[in-house]
């Protein structure tokens, strides 16, 4: 099948379409609104269709299939559809309310540590990064990347341990 022949088919397959249309979104504008998609999808994927299947079977299910897409959509918009923060694969919860305090205070600790020593930290305790790595990075020698690290898990840890000490 050519592309002018895709086209006459579907021109010829529009009055059928619109009524599908309307029977699925009971809305003249919505009706309108999926067909023009509906024509817009298939017009892109001509070369996906089957002529060995009826034309007019392959375009209804491009509308039904944008219809359901759209109803999900609006069912999310709406507030329906939605998954708990708990069940949900992409979104895990940090913990306890004390983990969350830890990480903060930690956090605070590490900006307050000052950037000759946060950064070097940061780059080989949190981004993975190997002690020759940071040296390139800031333009250093390695052993100063070491020294640094060394003075910043120390001031951290004398930190923590006095500001655990004041809550006792």
């Amino acid at each position: 099948m050519t592309p002018d022949q895709f086209k006459s088919e579907m021109i010829a397959l529009l009055p059928r379409l619109r009524r599908f249309a309307l029977s699925l979104t009971r809305s003249g504008p919505d009706a309108d609104d999926l067909l023009q998609e509906a024509c817009t999808i298939a017009l892109q994927k001509w070369e996906q269709y089957d002529p060995a299947q009826p034309f007019d079977r392959w375009m209804f299910r491009v509308v039904r299939n944008l219809w359901v897409s759209e109803v999900r959509k609006r069912q999310v918009r709406q507030g329906q559809g939605q998954v708990d923060a708990q069940d949900a694969p992409e979104l895990h919860a940090a913990g306890s309310a004390d983990e969350t305090l830890e990480a903060k205070q930690i956090r605070r600790k590490v900006t307050d540590l000052g950037e000759e020593l946060s950064q070097p930290l940061l780059l080989v305790c949190a981004e993975g990064y190997s002690y020759r790595e940071v040296a390139d990075l800031l333009g250093i020698p390695v052993g100063t990347v070491m020294s640094r690290i060394h003075r910043a898990r120390k001031q951290l840890v004398s930190g923590l341990v006095s500001e655990g000490a004041g809550r006792s």
